[in-house]
């Protein structure tokens, strides 16, 4: 049985001072949860505060993004052992931003997962396809493609989850329907069982990203093969994010 995770990402938003506060707030709403493992990923100088706030609570934190090299002359960068010296257990990687807007490529994301995980940290990496690709009918072959040139030396860790995020659902509004979500859900399960092994298949976990809110969570939890959420701005309001928390009611 693979646990659940309802993962937050803040993306650009909240100062160390609101991180902590939401942080706070969300533990008291998430008391007592079980069987769901609950992360979020602050901006860089909230991370801190945000470990800080979340101690003694269910409430894991974990950062945006990384980079490979574990120090040295890397203006702007900020290494694996820097966040996990913060205490930080989690760190997304290959997120649809980053490889729109910063570069992103499979060979970084690879390089990016090693070192989170050489580090002792979990790994959150992000895998979908744009409007475009969807439309053009190449979305099973972008998939397969990011997962075996980012993700494949990767697949047999316990500590390696795989985000599905459709772009064309990111801040839009929009979302896959439940049976998009699985469909795309399944396929990614087979090109772990092919590319690594089918116990490393049926052992990952997949969530799915883009405009997750409260009230299609359960939907799409309900499929067989959607292990939780990579979720954006509904993750900004400690409520609505413990109502996704709380999936199950």
């Amino acid at each position: 049985m693979r646990t659940p995770v309802i993962a937050g990402n803040w993306k650009m938003y909240k100062t160390a001072r609101q991180a902590a506060e939401t942080i706070r707030s969300l533990a008291d709403l998430v008391k007592g949860v079980q069987g769901v493992e609950v992360v979020i990923c602050p901006p860089f100088t909230a991370l801190a505060a945000a470990v800080e706030a979340a101690k003694g609570s269910p409430v894991a934190i974990g950062a945006q993004d990384c980079y490979w090299e574990k120090e040295g002359a890397f203006t702007g960068q900020v290494a694996v052992p820097m966040i996990a010296d913060l205490g930080c257990s989690h760190c997304i990687v290959g997120h649809s931003e980053r490889r729109q807007f910063f570069g992103e490529t499979d060979a970084t994301v690879d390089k990016k997962i090693e070192a989170v995980l050489a580090n002792g940290l979990n790994c959150i990496a992000c895998v979908g396809e744009t409007l475009a690709e969807r439309e053009a009918g190449q979305t099973f072959a972008v998939l397969e493609r990011q997962v075996r040139n980012g993700l494949s030396r990767h697949l047999t860790s316990a500590r390696l989850v795989i985000a599905y995020e459709p772009v064309w659902a990111i801040g839009t509004g929009k979302t896959a329907t439940p049976v998009q979500a699985q469909e795309a859900h399944a396929f990614i399960r087979q090109v772990v069982a092919e590319a690594a092994s089918p116990a490393a298949a049926q052992a990952v976990r997949i969530l799915y990203g883009g405009s997750v809110k409260p009230d299609n969570i359960a939907t799409l939890m309900a499929q067989p093969d959607v292990d939780g959420g990579l979720v954006g701005g509904a993750s900004l309001d400690a409520a609505s994010f413990a109502k996704i928390v709380r999936f199950r009611g």
